[in-house]
């Protein structure tokens, strides 16, 4: 259930508002927008007299949730959500109402120099964000899992040298004590609906990037991200990067049509991530386009300095020099979004 409240209600109203709600048994979301107060209940509301609701003089409207998801829901929240993420040197990132962030790296961290080598050319290149992967869940079991803590601290030593946020997947709970560091937390594809790693997250107050499963509904991502809202953390940011189709060509398919569904139905941030989503280097920077075109609120790229000779997922990664044309075009794809690419 949602209660708008009326422009002029005052904070201790408000207050003892809530209170009287609590007293039934609900859970109250408290959303302070530009022009209005929102009050999202959660919990059984059947027992809730709507009628005396609307009676009261601080409601303006009342409106029942019909959709699964409630605090991913924008009903509870109609202004976009921007996360915020400070960076080394007093520099604070912004994903999302009208911010552009892009994150870019290599697919797993293999060694010093070229994860320093990358980090530099991206950020050079005007990347917000260092994506790489220290913990790598792969399909075989005898492919290369990645430099597990080994590749964290080289992925830290990055950020050292650059400043910027680093973004990596946690792929299990143990792992959440050699991530204090992290400064944006990646749930794979595979993790989407791992409910006790969700769960987890939400006593978390490290932002989360949360990536669609592979053969998820938008419904169902929302859900995913429920989970984590409601243990506490609301700093989540959605991933379309592609779901299994029947079509073979490209690793899979990327589903942009999700873009403007879920901006239409949450208030949270949404990113793409096209290198997943094709697994094909000469289809990155069209998709990229293609998703702030789309009206998305950033790109998760792979580059790598040398993609021939990549452990992992060279033939989807695009080289420093690849990178740097394809953000000199997507500043002026924001400008035309209206969003700002720093």
């Amino acid at each position: 259930m949602i209660i708008a409240l009326k422009h002029d209600a005052r904070r201790e109203e408000i207050t003892g508002f809530t209170a009287f709600l609590e007293k039934q048994g609900v859970r109250v979301h408290l959303s302070e927008g530009a022009s209005q107060t929102v009050l999202g209940l959660v919990g059984d509301t059947s027992g809730i007299d709507e009628e005396g609701l609307m009676a009261h003089h601080l409601v303006e409207k009342v409106i029942r949730v019909q959709e699964p998801y409630k605090r991913a829901n924008r009903m509870f929240h109609p202004e976009d959500t921007r996360i915020d993420i400070n960076a080394a040197g007093g520099k604070t990132q912004h994903i999302g109402a009208g911010y552009l962030g892009v994150i870019a790296g290599p697919c797993s961290v293999e060694t010093r120099e070229q994860i320093i080598t990358v980090a530099k050319a991206v950020k050079e290149a005007g990347a917000g964000f260092l994506r790489g992967g220290a913990f790598k869940p792969r399909t075989s079991p005898y492919s290369f899992q990645g430099l597990g803590c080994g590749g964290l601290d080289l992925l830290l030593e990055a950020k050292k040298e650059t400043g910027l946020p680093v973004v990596t997947e946690l792929m299990a709970i143990h792992q959440l004590e050699v991530f204090d560091g992290v400064d944006l937390i990646q749930v794979g594809a595979r993790n989407m609906q791992n409910f006790t790693l969700l769960r987890e997250l939400g006593r978390c107050k490290k932002p989360v990037l949360l990536k669609r499963g592979l053969a998820s509904t938008i419904t169902e991502l929302l859900m995913a991200a429920e989970y984590i809202m409601a243990g506490g953390n609301d700093r989540i940011i959605l991933c379309e990067r592609g779901i299994r189709t029947f079509d073979s060509y490209t690793r899979n398919t990327l589903d942009l049509s999700a873009v403007p569904a879920l901006k239409r139905h949450t208030h949270l941030p949404v990113i793409v991530d096209p290198s997943h989503a094709t697994g094909i280097a000469w289809m990155v920077p069209a998709m990229a386009k293609a998703a702030v075109a789309a009206g998305a609120d950033g790109v998760i790229i792979e580059v790598h300095n040398n993609p021939e000779t990549a452990l992992c997922d060279g033939e989807q990664s695009i080289t420093p020099d690849a990178f740097a044309a394809l953000m000199g075009t997507l500043k002026k794809y924001a400008e035309f979004e209206g969003k700002y690419l720093p």
